[in-house]
């Protein structure tokens, strides 16, 4: 016979509590007994009733596994393409530490939250590229997450046509699964607006194909500079640039697609929203297969025990007859 549960410390510690209180227990009516000099039969009656229940309830907690029972077990989850600004603005301070600090920390934290689904990285400025693709892997992931610097694309302003027209493709050139469409998500995050031409062709695509979009813009208003080497970025003029958050191309972009618009910044964080919103929809089958597994019967072990307890406690008897 097998079991659900290894004796361990807890069963040798019942054992033990059990022993002891029914030594001193015999012990005790031994001791009375021979000062009345009386018989004491009634009390083996006792001890093999209540060490019989004690064994049964015993069984029980260890989980006898008898027989074979067949178990379904499904693999349900959801594909989340998350691209990531790396435009030179995203070392800005407004922030702290920085915009892109935060925005890794929170993507550890997204991680965590949707270790059952795929989950792929692209990174862009006014390019695109792919840093990890769709994995289950987190610890990948997170070691991606934290290399993450704004040297690893060219800085040329930003474009959120490229990353989005990357993610979709991914997305539904991935055929080594049925796919549905509604499980499949893109996560913009970005601090700037949006200089790209193609952008608008792109949302239309993704919201024909029922892909959720949701952007999340990071950064203030009031704005901060932005550090070159330790030094302020300056323009042409030699004035020292002021980088700014512009939710309006993302709050468009979102609104177009049917998503939604999500922001972080001192005041106000919407991490926790984000992660909430994407865990509402709904996941796709994965995988589904049929596991012989043996039955737990410790109902039955159970059942017996629970009446022999009643039985003691319900009808009374004298252990000492004088």
């Amino acid at each position: 016979m097998e079991w659900y549960h290894q004796f361990g410390k807890t069963e040798y510690v019942f054992i033990g509590l059990f022993l002891l209180a029914y030594i001193l227990y015999i012990t005790r009516m031994v001791k009375i007994s021979r000062v009345l000099k009386t018989g004491f039969p009634a009390i083996a009656t006792k001890v093999l009733l209540r060490t019989l229940y004690f064994l049964l309830f015993m069984v029980a907690l260890l989980g006898p596994l008898m027989g074979n029972a067949t178990k379904e077990i499904q693999a349900v989850g959801k594909d989340i393409f998350v691209a990531v600004d790396l435009s030179q603005s995203m070392n800005a301070d407004d922030i702290q530490p920085s915009r892109l600090e935060k925005v890794k920390y929170e993507l550890r934290e997204l991680v965590k939250a949707f270790s059952s689904d795929r989950i792929g990285l692209i990174i862009f400025s006014s390019e695109a590229f792919v840093q990890c693709p769709l994995t289950y892997d987190q610890s990948a992931l997170n070691l991606f997450i934290e290399t993450l610097n704004s040297g690893l694309v060219p800085n040329t302003g930003t474009d959120f046509g490229p990353p989005l027209r990357m993610a979709l493709s991914k997305l539904q050139g991935d055929e080594s699964i049925p796919s549905q469409q509604k499980s499949k998500v893109i996560i913009l995050i970005s601090d700037g607006e949006d200089f790209g031409e193609e952008t608008t062709d792109v949302a239309q695509e993704i919201k024909n194909t029922g892909i959720k979009l949701f952007t999340l813009g990071v950064g203030t208003e009031e704005g901060s500079q932005i550090l070159v080497r330790g030094i302020p970025k300056t323009d042409r003029d030699g004035n020292v640039v002021v980088t700014q958050l512009e939710p309006e191309s993302l709050q468009q972009l979102a609104d177009n697609t049917g998503g939604q618009y999500f922001e972080i910044n001192e005041r106000r964080d919407d991490s926790s929203r984000l992660i909430n919103a994407i865990s509402q929809i709904e996941g796709e089958l994965r995988d589904s297969r049929q596991v012989d597994t043996s039955s737990n019967k410790y109902l039955y072990f159970l059942a017996v025990g629970a009446a022999l307890f009643a039985i003691d406690h319900l009808f009374k008897f004298k252990t000492v007859k004088i």
